[in-house]
């Protein structure tokens, strides 16, 4: 399925501002906001994390699948998908990231 057809399957995203990454040192590491052009990210690893309990190795696969299309966009072109490169590396450094939403 393409990237919008699986966006559809995942839970609303309107009670959320934003998702912030955490180290393992328990620093924010990045945030993800509901605006334009982000809020599917933020769909994807609301999902992710609500069916994993952070973003781990297996949230991080299951992430490359929900983003079809743009995951091997990701892979040709590093740099231009930073939410997919973030789970690339996830994969690659075993190093996951625990998940703080932000209620809106």
């Amino acid at each position: 399925m393409a990237f919008a057809d699986n966006l559809k399957q995942l839970p609303s995203i309107a009670h959320l501002a934003a998702l912030e990454l955490i180290d393992g040192a328990g620093a924010v590491v990045a945030m993800i906001e509901n605006k334009p052009g982000k809020a599917g990210s933020l769909a994807v690893y609301a999902a992710l994390a609500a069916q994993h309990g952070a973003i781990n190795g297996a949230a991080a696969e299951q992430g490359l699948e929900i983003f079809a299309e743009h995951t091997a966009d990701a892979r040709a072109n590093p740099g231009k998908h930073p939410n997919i490169d973030r789970l690339l590396e996830v994969i690659a450094s075993g190093q996951g990231y625990g998940v703080k939403l932000i209620e809106a």
